[in-house]
This record gives structure tokens, sequence and C-alpha cells, in this order.
């Protein structure tokens, strides 16, 4: 089943940013347990986890190099000023694509 996973917030939930950084972290390290996954999109705060200084920097690029497509949103990139460091940026054409193709959508 085709699964796409939405980051659109630095951090898995809301409150403690600490936290929701740490049980992010934990979700993606054990995310190729979903062998279904195909692509991770981001948007708004969300692509901050896809560039330097990202505290889930690691764990996206093992997803990466996986065969998960990483699709931050280029127009967010652009707002927070932002360079893209895994991943390939992506308009949101190519993100509604990827949300309209999927079986299945896990927002975090």
């Amino acid at each position: 089943m085709k699964t796409v996973v939405v980051l659109n917030h630095d951090q898995m939930g809301h409150g403690d940013m600490a936290l929701g950084q740490k049980i992010l972290r934990t979700f993606l390290r054990k995310s190729p347990a979903l062998r279904e996954i195909t692509a991770i999109v981001l948007y708004n705060s969300g692509v901050k986890l896809a560039c330097a200084g990202s505290p889930v920097l690691t764990e996206l690029s093992q997803l990466n190099d996986a065969g998960v497509e990483l699709r931050p949103c280029t127009t967010c990139l652009e707002h927070y000023g932002l360079e893209v460091a895994v991943g390939q940026a992506s308009n949101m054409d190519e993100i509604v694509q990827e949300l309209s193709h999927a079986e299945k959508v896990i927002t975090l």
C-alpha cells in the first residue's frame, strides 16, 4: 500500500518542542518497519526538518537513501530562507500529485 507521511510542523504533535522532536526522531527511526512508506512531504515549518541543523536530518537521510522520496515545499523553504539538505525541493503541484496517488496518508 503506497503510504505518504506528511510533516507540516518541525516536531511531532503540539506542546513541548524538545519532546516533540524526540518522539519524531524515534518515529522516523522506526518507520522503515512501515515498508509501504514511499514519500514524505514537508510543508510549512516541517521543511526545517530537511535542512541543515535539523534534529532528524540523519533519520531523514537514511530514509531517503532507502528510497523514500522526500518532498519539501519550495515556497516554504523560501519563506524561511532555507536550503534543502536532504530530498528534492518540490512545488505544490508535485506534493498534491504525491498525495493523490497515495493509498494512505499519515499526518504527524
